[in-house]
């Protein structure tokens, strides 16, 4: 009779290999890794979400520049009575802020994805 018992050397080694080196050494040539799981991906770092919800914080910003802009241009609207150099003020300083906050969220986001790219010359 034929012995059915087949033994695995290293089960776990087996199962759940580790590589040795970086990923992107055991690339394909030509691979374009675009993948969501891939190491060097943006989407993976909560910083570059934080910054994409500071640029959508801009819009406020920008709205109360917008109104101090109206209120000036129109004083005689439904805020006349209103500081509308006080109002631009504050919109243009937290305008700034927050854009800048954003940029520099998203761009330490980026910080591995331009860290592979110098590495691989890829583009992607």
């Amino acid at each position: 009779m034929s012995d059915n018992t087949h033994v695995v050397a290293d089960y776990q080694s087996e199962t759940y290999p580790e590589f040795s080196g970086k990923i992107q050494d055991n690339y394909i040539e030509g691979y374009d890794p675009v993948s969501f799981a891939a190491p060097h991906s943006s989407l993976l770092r909560t910083s570059t979400w934080i910054g994409m919800g500071l640029i959508l914080s801009c819009l406020p910003a920008a709205g109360i520049l917008i109104w101090g802009l109206g209120v000036w241009d129109t004083p005689l609207g439904t805020a006349g009575d209103g500081n509308y150099s006080l109002t631009i003020a504050i919109g243009v300083i937290s305008l700034v802020v927050v854009a800048i906050a954003a940029a520099g969220t998203i761009h330490y986001g980026r910080r591995f994805y331009r860290q592979y790219r110098k590495e691989t010359g890829r583009v992607n």
